[in-house]
């Protein structure tokens, strides 16, 4: 320790042990939380004079209330907002379990459902699993600890045996607790459980969407689709193959492609049809940022869109309308998705033979990316 030139002996600014005393016996940031006790004893009163100050629900006088209130206020006294919620005196909080929050699609949901349960006095919490079930186990569990009134569940998943299983033990231990599972864009695990699923109609809009380049002249269109098992995936896959068999065209298997929802993934199935020599006069990409990277892999090709080839592709996240051209895309009405599931989860307190499981519309937007073709 360097010298600071101040003579003065420890002793005479320190206590015996070299630690500076407290003066006065007050408070500082390192002390411990105020108590129940703490507040009882600076405003003169019972710890139960107390309780039943801050409960809100038994008689207590006036002068008494005051003289909590203010040491409540002095001593900065947080209340233990679980013992509140164990007594029904506060309402649960909207607890969302998202893959990823950096998502454009998913953040909507996001948007949606916050924008709902602050309209209803709720508060809304957002966790990332970043795509690992151990850690969606753990969210569960800790949003029942903390009373939450509905957890969502929002993302395409596999809808395998696994699945099926750990959603079936979230909606029972959530039941338990008083709270409501909600799949938002996920598969109910199995019938009469308690759980509620709103979700959008994928397959529908993959068959707007192909159907209108099919009446557009286009025969052949390259569908760069989601992994194969994961729900959203498979249903706009089959939404592209009833388009197909709805305008009598044949099937052709290399023009039917899977990978991930990521421009790259986009950008690499096209580029490589294109240097395959594949004919296609028209994409189909079953994201919008999948149909990012195909516009890019066109674009790199030397060809025009939508002069020789057409793109259409499926959400419509803001950016679709800025691109060049500007994108025609499905529809989903993400925020829509987040207000409807805390709605109907909320509104189960008042009517709990309420609708279990709604399914939103798509929409087809057209804009410049599809020319029509003559065969």
């Amino acid at each position: 320790m360097t010298d600071n030139g101040n003579s003065e002996p420890p002793t005479a600014r320190t206590g015996r042990s070299g630690r500076r005393k407290r003066g006065g016996g007050q408070h500082t940031a390192r002390e411990r939380p105020s108590t129940i006790r703490d507040v009882a004893a600076k405003a003169g009163v019972s710890v139960a004079t107390v309780s039943r100050t801050l409960a809100g629900n038994y008689p207590v006088s006036e002068e008494a209330r005051s003289r909590v209130m203010a040491a409540v206020e002095s001593l900065h006294y947080v209340i233990n907002v679980h013992a509140k919620a164990l007594s029904g005196r506060v309402a649960g909080p909207v607890a969302l379990v998202i893959k990823d929050i950096t998502g454009p699609s998913l953040a909507h949901v996001a948007a949606g459902v916050e924008q709902e349960a602050a309209d209803r006095g709720r508060l809304s919490l957002v966790c990332a699993t970043h795509d690992d079930p151990a850690r969606e186990d753990a969210l569960v569990q800790l949003m029942r600890e903390q009373h939450a009134a509905a957890v969502l569940l929002v993302g395409s998943v596999v809808p395998d045996e696994a699945y099926e299983r750990r959603m079936i033990g979230y909606a029972k231990a959530l039941d338990a607790a008083g709270s409501r599972l909600v799949l938002v864009g996920r598969p109910a695990p199995a019938p009469d459980m308690p759980v509620t699923v709103v979700d959008y109609d994928n397959r529908g809009g993959a068959f707007q969407a192909v159907s209108h380049l099919l009446a557009s002249g286009h025969r052949r269109v390259l569908f760069l689709g989601g992994e194969e098992g994961l729900s959203s995936g498979d249903e706009r896959r089959a939404g592209y193959r009833d388009a197909l068999r709805a305008h009598g065209v044949e099937h052709v298997e290399e023009l039917d492609t899977t990978g991930t929802y990521t421009r790259a993934s986009g950008h690499v199935r096209t580029r490589d049809a294109l240097r395959a020599g594949l004919e296609f006069s028209a994409v189909f990409a079953a994201s919008d940022m999948v149909a990012l990277g195909a516009l890019a892999a066109v674009r790199e090709a030397g060809l025009d869109v939508p002069g020789e080839v057409s793109v259409v592709g499926f959400d419509d996240v803001p950016f679709a309308t800025d691109l060049t051209p500007p994108l025609t895309t499905v529809r989903v009405p993400y925020e829509e998705l987040g207000r409807t599931a805390v709605r109907l989860a909320l509104g189960r307190a008042d009517s709990p033979v309420g609708d279990d499981h709604v399914v939103l519309g798509t929409q087809l937007v057209i804009r410049q990316s599809v020319r029509r073709v003559n065969w």
